[in-house]
């Protein structure tokens, strides 16, 4: 009988994560810094709101773009916190940052169209470009440069195939920024070429220096910008899955048209736990997100210091809450690094490579842990590295 597999799908790569999560589901005594994933819980007044509906009988669907309140509001949180236009008639209501990701590349990719993806990189951008249609073209951020993306390296990267830019900072896996200098600086590559650029803010509040600034906050920019963010990193919301993405009319219009077939609406419950996230938050000036962003601040500082006192060199996290040393010192490479130490010391940590050929001789951990949890995974790390010499 003949596969009636899609080929792009069979060709996927699994996950270089999930392989890591399976294993420490199992492992009785192990210490996981593999999951990007808030170890708060998501404040007591949002789930109060979804209890609230809930009670209300409000368990139908919304229409597709979403609540209007909702959608409303996160416009407004656009406009003051980040100085973002947006317009609640060209803004969707998703399950998730990720679904956001992915109607955006379906909506602009035609066959064989390149989309610019610097590593290293949330592994679900290349997957999700190449089941799109389109063609994944990466271009390698470096540690010397706090893995910042350069007018020039979009230069040399671009050819008469190329589409769109992803553009994702705070960063996952690396915690890099960019500065508003630092975006200013692309912005004429990126016009000259016509490209449009993805913007993906899930982490734009865990922002340590100074504040974040999104590109779309620039003249011109908003027209060719898809603004992609969501509740479940800076409001502790990972398990609610409800995102947003706003975009340019003409792609927003083909980007509704898929939400409308594959997933009809965002569901109802986590809607009115997201619009309670927002009200709450004008009305206390996201207190609680400033807390939190705080407390993985000084985790981020805690662990960078600790991989450099033991000679595995670590960038020293502005945003997110990710750490990813280097392990080339020892020899080895991220993956082989993070099997010996699973092996040898119950800490589960995530190869480089899983985020792009860029971080082949890195790994990622994520501190969205407790701190008594990271510093016996700092004394067991130390430990293997004393053992490996």
């Amino acid at each position: 009988m003949r596969s009636f597999v899609n080929k792009r799908a069979a060709e996927l790569k699994p996950s270089g994560i999930r392989k890591f999560f399976d294993i420490v589901s199992e492992m009785e005594g192990a210490i996981s810094l593999g999951v990007g994933e808030p170890d708060f819980v998501t404040p007591w007044s949002i789930r109060d709101a979804a209890i609230r509906s809930v009670k209300r009988g409000l368990t139908q669907y919304t229409g597709n773009r979403g609540l209007p309140e909702l959608r409303k509001n996160i416009c407004r949180y656009l406009s003051q916190r980040f100085s973002v236009p947006a317009d609640p008639a060209h803004t969707i209501v998703t399950v998730g940052a990720s679904e956001a990701i992915d109607l955006t590349l379906r909506a602009i990719c035609d066959e064989g169209d390149e989309i610019l993806v610097p590593e290293p990189c949330y592994v679900s951008y290349a997957p999700s470009v190449t089941l799109a249609g389109g063609t994944p073209a990466a271009v390698h951020c470096v540690a010397d440069n706090d893995f910042v993306l350069t007018p020039e390296q979009i230069e040399s990267a671009v050819t008469p195939r190329t589409k769109a830019l992803i553009l994702a900072y705070p960063n996952n896996p690396t915690g890099a920024i960019m500065t508003a200098e630092q975006l200013k600086a692309i912005i004429p590559v990126i016009k000259k070429h016509d490209l449009l650029v993805i913007s993906d803010e899930i982490y734009a509040e865990l922002t340590y220096v100074g504040k974040h600034v999104s590109i779309a906050s620039f003249d011109d920019m908003a027209e060719r910008t898809v603004v992609i963010s969501g509740f479940s990193k800076a409001f502790a919301m990972t398990g609610w899955r409800v995102g947003f993405v706003c975009a340019p009319a003409e792609i927003d219009e083909a980007m509704f048209k898929i939400h409308q077939y594959t997933i009809m609406c965002a569901p109802r419950v986590s809607q009115h736990a997201a619009n309670a996230a927002l009200t709450e938050g004008f009305s206390d000036g996201f207190a609680v997100v400033d807390e939190m962003r705080d407390e993985y601040a000084r985790r981020g500082r805690f662990l960078a210091n600790a991989f450099n006192s033991m000679g595995l060199k670590c960038f020293m996290p502005k945003g997110a809450f990710y750490v990813f040393p280097s392990v080339a010192t020892t020899g080895m490479t991220g993956e082989e690094f993070a099997n010996a130490l699973l092996r040898s010391q119950k800490v589960a940590v995530v190869p480089g490579s899983a985020f792009g050929d860029a971080g082949l001789y890195h790994v990622r951990c994520s501190y969205a842990t407790s701190m008594s949890q990271l510093s016996e995974a700092i004394d067991r790390i130390s430990a293997f590295l004393k053992e490996i010499k």
